[in-house]
């Protein structure tokens, strides 16, 4: 079978403003992701403020397999007010990991209004592209990191906290002092009032190593 022949950036661009249906704006985005193409960076963040997530995704996707060059517009136009787009950008942001954004996913995985956006910035936290901060900062950075996730975990929607346990976990695996990240685990094992917390913690403590009794 003869693959068809990739379009040009113009014609994606070009599909994406004229769809005119939730599954040929996907299709549009998914297109123009696959191009790699730093044009489409403003393209792509104003897509994750459309009511559709399928696109989002693609959106997503697109912008993290660009990675670093996305970042700073990414910061420059997070929107405070449309939550479902602010919870995209950080999924973005989160799985770019440059350090940039480590601020903004410490600020909002403790304090932002929606459970989304919270859940999106704990996973991120634990995925920070360390080796990115300079030595003498690195540490402390993690440091930060860790400080929320543990206070992250008594948020009141299970959905964040089972997205900090995997931050943690994340985390964990880079440092060399782990005992408050494991301790945090065994409790959330065992005392957590929701299963799939507790299952997701029993698999942490399990991938570090930890002997489960």
């Amino acid at each position: 079978m003869i693959a068809p022949p990739i379009k040009s950036f113009e014609a994606c661009l070009q599909a994406v403003n004229a769809a005119d249906s939730a599954q040929g704006l996907l299709d549009a985005v998914e297109d123009l992701a696959a191009l790699n193409d730093q044009r489409s960076i403003p393209t792509l963040i104003q897509v994750l403020g459309f009511n559709n997530p399928g696109a989002a995704v693609a959106a997503v996707d697109g912008l993290v397999q660009i990675g670093i060059p996305a970042v700073s517009m990414l910061l420059d136009q997070l929107d405070g007010y449309n939550y479902g787009a602010r919870a995209w950008a950080i999924r973005a942001l989160a799985g770019i990991g440059d350090p940039r954004g480590h601020d903004l996913l410490l600020d909002a995985a403790a304090n932002d209004f929606s459970l989304s956006v919270r859940r999106a910035a704990a996973r991120g936290l634990g995925t920070i592209r360390w080796a990115d901060i300079v030595e003498n900062k690195r540490s402390a950075a993690m440091m930060r990191s860790q400080t929320i996730l543990l206070q992250v975990t008594q948020d009141d929607e299970w959905v964040v906290r089972y997205a900090a346990v995997v931050g943690l976990e994340c985390l964990a695996l880079e440092l060399k002092q782990r005992d408050a990240v494991t301790q945090c685990l065994g409790q959330l094992r065992d005392q957590d009032e929701t299963l799939a917390v507790q299952a997701r913690a029993h698999w942490a403590l399990s991938k570090l190593g930890v002997v489960i009794r």
